[in-house]
């Protein structure tokens, strides 16, 4: 998948100003598949088993998990597709109407959220 999909797709985008973060799912930290991310990222690789390594268990500093798919799906199935066309165009229409504000409200919040597991030494959020 990363290699038929993800990577040729960076090909677009210039890579030295971007971070890949991914969970600890074994697909996801393969030897092979580590190897090629910290070939495309180098140190901006945040993984189990990268140079940065994201806290396991983390929904509540993911804003992939407490924003991103929760958002999109709600959207994506409001008009309830049913095909696989019509499915794939609210994806695309979704993601590409986020707008720079909401992305900055999330990190606003995420940034409150690391300050909470900080003062909490590490608790979970309530």
């Amino acid at each position: 998948m990363i290699t038929n999909f993800v990577i040729p797709e960076l090909n677009n985008h210039d890579v030295q100003e971007l971070w890949f973060r991914q969970d600890g799912a074994t697909c996801h930290t393969a030897r092979a598949t580590i190897y090629l991310l910290k070939d495309t990222f180098g140190d901006r690789l945040i993984s189990r088993f990268g140079p940065v390594d994201w806290p396991p268990r983390s929904c509540d500093l993911t804003p992939l998990d407490y924003f991103l798919w929760g958002y999109v799906k709600s959207w994506v199935y409001a008009d309830k597709p049913q095909t696989l066309d019509h499915l794939e165009d609210n994806i695309h229409r979704v993601i590409a109407d986020i707008r720079p504000h909401m992305l900055e409200k999330v990190i606003e919040n995420w940034t409150s959220r690391l300050d909470y597991i900080r003062a909490s030494r590490g608790s979970h959020m309530p």
